[in-house]
């Protein structure tokens, strides 16, 4: 799916939430595969950056990363059921107003889906999603929601939209 031509290149930043890629114990494939997927939308993919799993380490680089920042910041990592998965805490943290029906259709693309606790939000002209840490998973979920995310961007930005 492309973007939409219409109006600026769409801008994106991935966030890897790995405790075993900080460590070099894990490859980051994830991170790679939602880039991949970005760019192969039209989004031009302005940062990709890791951070270790917790709370409070998943809201201080969201925090960084929307400073300045209009567009799509998609994680990956962090939204099961482990104890450090706290993806999700931390991007509340951070969010102004919560996007459920993104959260809600990313879950609905899978039977696994049911087993993330990802969130999407807003910050200021940042849209957030949370997906989950596999290759496979964080794809068919940003999949789910990148044909309408160029239109929420826009109407983010105020920009004029075709309605």
């Amino acid at each position: 799916m492309s973007a939409h031509p219409e109006g600026p290149s769409l801008a994106a930043k991935v966030l890897t939430v790995s405790d075993g890629v900080i460590h070099g114990t894990r490859d980051d494939a994830s991170g790679r595969a939602l880039v991949e997927q970005l760019t192969a939308a039209g989004y031009s993919v302005v940062e990709h950056r890791v951070t270790a799993d917790g709370t409070d380490n998943v809201a201080t680089a969201l925090t960084e990363m929307c400073a300045g920042f209009a567009g799509l910041i998609v994680s990956t990592g962090g939204t099961g059921f482990a104890p450090r998965d706290q993806t999700p805490e931390g991007t509340r943290a951070v969010i102004e107003r919560e996007a459920p029906g993104l959260a809600e259709a990313m879950r609905l693309i899978s039977p696994l889906g049911r087993l993330s606790r990802g969130v999407a939000g807003i910050r200021g002209q940042v849209i957030i999603c949370n997906t989950p840490g596999s290759p496979k998973g964080c794809v068919e979920q940003l999949g789910a929601v990148i044909d309408i995310l160029p239109h929420a961007i826009r109407l983010l930005a105020d920009a004029p939209t075709p309605h």
